[in-house]
């Protein structure tokens, strides 16, 4: 049996979706027939019996939309204004969406703090697994709305795999605007090449995503995937990065389908949550 088949055996997976594949490209408002997808499909999943975690961006994207910014905004007062807004109404649309599939969701909201502090990463593992128990999905995002520099993850991808680490999920799916993982930027390069498996995650590998940048409406490029992708690998669990044009890739891949690339878990003994996070 191939890795991709042993995908259909994950017990507890943590889905990360980005601001990109969220929301009409030409407009950047939400996208809420790709909404209803992305819910059908967890809510399976979690009719399955596995635990199901999904990390969402999206907040300041849809707070703006809704105070009617002409542009992402760039100050700090600005955007945790419209994280404030944006969460609460973007949690309405997702607790709604997962009612009609019978699913209750919960809102997480996280600083690296939360993590850093021992009481506080206790307590936040305490509450993911108690949720799970009870069946409710999290749905976890950075807290924009107090976060500063000295206390943010920076981008949803880190996150996620520091929820996939803490929880001891056995897979991470990365959701955004690109394939996977190429030995370049196929947006600047034709002769870039994609790589369908990392079996360990070296220097090599790393390389390929230094000078990427994420899209113009979410934050994160290659280089943070690839940081994700050693912390979740690190601590045990399988992740890919794929395309979250179509969010019918989530079964797709969960039935073992060759779609995007999958970095293979590499436990490490000596793993220790704090010393990836402080790298962030």
């Amino acid at each position: 049996m191939n890795a991709r088949d042993l995908l259909k055996d994950k017990k507890r997976i943590v889905v990360k979706i980005g601001s990109s594949s969220l929301t009409h490209p030409y407009t950047g408002n939400l996208d809420l027939v790709k909404l209803e997808v992305l819910v059908r499909e967890l809510s399976d999943l979690r009719n399955q019996g596995k635990d199901v975690v999904l990390v969402s961006s999206g907040a300041i994207m849809v707070g703006a939309d809704t105070l009617q910014f002409e542009a992402k905004p760039t100050k700090l007062a600005a955007k945790q204004a419209c994280a404030s807004v944006g969460q609460a109404r973007l949690m309405m649309i997702y607790q709604k969406l997962f009612a009609e599939y019978n699913q209750v969701a919960g809102q997480v909201l996280m600083t690296k703090f939360t993590m850093t502090n021992d009481l506080n990463r206790r307590n936040a593992r305490n509450t993911f697994c108690e949720l799970l128990e009870l069946g409710v999905i999290p749905i976890v995002n950075e807290n924009d709305t107090i976060v500063t520099d000295e206390i943010e993850f920076g981008d949803n991808d880190n996150l996620s795999a520091v929820v996939a680490a803490l929880i001891h999920a056995d897979l991470l799916i990365l959701l955004s605007d690109i394939d996977g993982l190429y030995t370049d930027d196929p947006r600047k390069n034709e002769n870039a090449r994609f790589i369908e498996v990392v079996e360990c995650l070296d220097d090599h590998f790393k390389e390929m995503g230094k000078g990427s940048t994420g899209s113009k409406v979410g934050t994160g490029g290659m280089a943070t995937k690839l940081h994700a992708a050693e912390i979740a690998t690190s601590a045990g669990a399988d992740m890919i990065i794929a395309n979250g044009r179509d969010f019918h890739i989530l079964h797709r891949i969960m039935n073992g389908g060759n779609y995007g690339t999958l970095f293979k878990a590499n436990p490490k003994e000596e793993f220790y949550l704090i010393d990836y996070i402080g790298r962030i």
